[in-house]
């Protein structure tokens, strides 16, 4: 009986207290606070909530480039309505003040989501290239953010492991995962495929 009163004490002290300062004040983040960051500062915003950006590797940019490259000749070569940014370039997820990112690759069919700001709207086909500091947010946050706002297609790819994650959201089809020497089919196009192995 006293070991219970002494608990039931404890849980009564513990509800009683306030929360801790730093959850209590925590900042929900806007799109204007990236547009005040120093120049030269990245960062993405996933609801109210700033993920600060390091600077890529030499990896992440030889992938980063010859993707673009070869998608971008591919869009060319068959004329194709859609364009291919690399970052940075500006994904207003949501259309809203607190859903900010620059994937590494975003594949765009409807060009009127497209002003001079960037993309208004989810991309078609999104790429990110993972280092040690995007793990978690490119195979977690950012892969429900993906999909639930309207991604049709999302690869990540890992240089450390030389594997490529392919999610078709589009299809709702299971998770199928590539290594670097893989023909890789885009989902999205289905006479575009891609060999990471080529790049690197």
């Amino acid at each position: 009986m006293t070991t219970l009163n002494r608990c039931g004490d404890l849980i009564k002290a513990k509800e009683s207290e306030e929360p801790p300062m730093d959850l209590a004040k925590e900042k929900t983040y806007t799109i204007d606070d990236i547009y005040a960051l120093p120049e030269g500062q990245r960062a993405e915003l996933i609801d109210g909530k700033m993920y600060t950006m390091a600077p890529p590797r030499t990896i992440h940019q030889r992938i980063s480039g010859a993707l673009y490259t070869a998608i971008y000749q591919h869009i060319k070569s068959r004329k194709g309505a859609y364009e291919v940014f690399a970052a940075p370039f500006a994904v207003f997820l949501n259309k809203d003040d607190k859903n900010y990112v620059e994937p590494d690759i975003s594949v765009i069919c409807n060009k009127d989501k497209i002003d001079e700001q960037g993309c208004n709207g989810a991309p078609d086909w999104v790429i990110e290239i993972v280092s040690p500091s995007t793990s978690r947010m490119d195979y977690g946050i950012k892969l429900f953010k993906y999909r639930t706002a309207g991604v049709r297609e999302y690869w990540i790819i890992n240089p450390s492991t030389h594997t490529v994650n392919v999610y078709d959201f589009e299809n709702d089809a299971a998770t199928t995962q590539y290594t670097f020497d893989d023909e890789i089919p885009v989902c999205i196009y289905r006479d575009l495929c891609i060999r990471i192995s080529d790049f690197v």
